[in-house]
């Protein structure tokens, strides 16, 4: 008799988000959110502005009053305030950056890995053009260059997920794809990435996956090699 082909191990999820809800006030922003992402996996969540997806990020990172379950690496986190999911190896780029900008780009970067060792090639592989900007002051950046500053800070610590909002909003084509080719790259060495976007073309560009967001839920999801960019699920959810 021949024995059965064992099927293939399914890596365990780095972030499971199960029956999420989250409110501002009295106004409740998201309605049973449920999501997982896997190690080394780049899931975008798509939608127009208001459909939640900044929202979600910042339930995830513990930014916003909800109610459900958050798990990092099959651990609980929902409980834990922000900066006790930071250190647990959750990393969040918020859309406004927020770098130092009387700090160089060296001292971001220090400020990033909270004072401990970190691998400065290793980052500058990830962003080479940040090489020569070094001692630059973060006020001297372009914006888009002071948003991949602010991913490699967020990478200094070592971060097992991130957070991104809206990478690409408002910035040069050119540097859109270098952080194209950053998040490929993060998602080489495993890091897991969660993202927030209304690009469609910068989603087919790094993402496994796309959740489409409308109002608050989730109303579809598809693998971005089926998805179009302008295809009729994501013309809807984006209005276009």
């Amino acid at each position: 008799m021949m024995a059965s082909a064992e099927a293939p191990a399914v890596a365990a999820p780095v972030l499971a988000v199960r029956a999420l809800d989250a409110f501002y006030g009295k106004a409740q922003a998201l309605f049973g959110v449920t999501l997982d992402v896997a190690p080394g996996e780049v899931v975008a969540l798509v939608g127009r502005n208001g459909a939640g997806k900044s929202t979600l990020l910042n339930s995830v990172m513990g930014l916003a009053a909800g109610r459900g379950e958050i798990a990092l690496d099959g651990r609980r986190i929902d409980a834990l305030p922000a900066h006790a999911r930071a250190r647990l190896g959750l990393g969040y780029v918020p859309e406004e950056r927020r770098i130092f900008p009387d700090l160089t780009v060296r001292e971001n970067l220090r400020v990033g890995s909270r004072g401990g060792a970190f691998d400065l090639e290793a980052l500058l592989a990830l962003f080479p053009n940040l090489r020569e900007m070094l001692d630059r002051p973060g006020a001297q950046m372009s914006g888009g260059e002071q948003r991949m500053l602010a991913l490699a800070r967020t990478l200094a610590a070592g971060r097992r997920l991130v957070l991104l909002d809206e990478p690409s909003e408002g910035i040069a084509p050119i540097i859109v794809a270098r952080l194209s080719e950053a998040v490929r790259a993060m998602k080489r060495q495993g890091v897991a990435v969660l993202l927030s976007e209304q690009n469609p073309r910068f989603v087919a560009a790094v993402a496994d996956r796309a959740l489409l967001l409308q109002q608050g839920r989730v109303i579809g999801q598809s693998p971005v090699a089926e998805l179009s960019p302008l295809s009729e699920a994501v013309r809807r959810v984006l209005g276009i």
